[in-house]
């Protein structure tokens, strides 16, 4: 279909360029950016026998921050990348990438507030005054974040919550079993990393209000 919509770009009277795909956002694994340079490479050759000369690859997103561990660094994924793009692609090609989250998330933390503690149907509760609408509705899409409570003894025995934002949409759901401690109303936890997808993914539902963005 891709050659096909080249080949009518081309008769229509454009000048295909090249092109590109996306192997989703947060991608940690090699296998999914070698598959998709296979199918590019495909594509690349039916257009060179249908007369298009094509001159640039764009490698789109996908490549991932620290929200866990052992996440492939961007220059691993590149290196890959390239090992790939030489033996599929003429030595010709001109590359580009959107890096996007790799860049900004891990550059930034959500500083949230402890706002309520509950015990419902025998699991323990906690509310922030951010929650799955203003700020973290990645966190409903398989994106993990990191949970770091502010000026907490050491000492203090810590249990399973179910973190919960200030709507009341039961949907406000943010994590579940995360290991914390027993906070009060007030305490700080820092949401990270938080510097992609967050402020930009977020509204005023509920009349909640979007988090500020403070440049440290």
């Amino acid at each position: 279909m891709a050659a096909n919509l080249l080949s009518t770009a081309k008769s229509s009277g454009l000048v295909p360029k090249g092109v590109t795909f996306h192997v989703g956002s947060q991608c940690t694994g090699f296998l999914s950016w070698t598959k998709a340079l296979q199918q590019a490479s495909l594509v690349w050759s039916i257009a060179e026998t249908n007369g298009i000369k094509l001159q640039v690859l764009n490698l789109g997103g996908g490549f991932p921050a620290n929200h866990e561990m052992g996440v492939p660094s961007v220059e691993d994924i590149m290196n890959h990348i390239l090992g790939c793009v030489d033996g599929l692609f003429p030595g010709s090609i001109s590359l580009s990438v959107e890096p996007g989250r790799a860049l900004v998330a891990d550059a930034g933390t959500l500083i949230t507030t402890v706002i309520g503690t509950a015990i419902r149907d025998g699991k323990n509760w906690m509310y922030l005054d951010s929650g799955v609408f203003n700020g973290l509705m990645e966190s409903i899409g398989g994106i993990n974040y990191q949970f770091h409570p502010v000026s907490t003894p050491v000492s203090l025995e810590t249990e399973k919550w179910i973190l919960a934002g200030p709507s009341c949409d039961s949907f406000d759901v943010i994590a579940r079993e995360i290991t914390l401690p027993r906070l009060q109303v007030g305490d700080k936890i820092l949401i990270c990393p938080a510097g992609a997808y967050t402020s930009s993914y977020a509204s005023n539902f509920n009349g909640m209000k979007i988090p500020s963005v403070v440049l440290v």
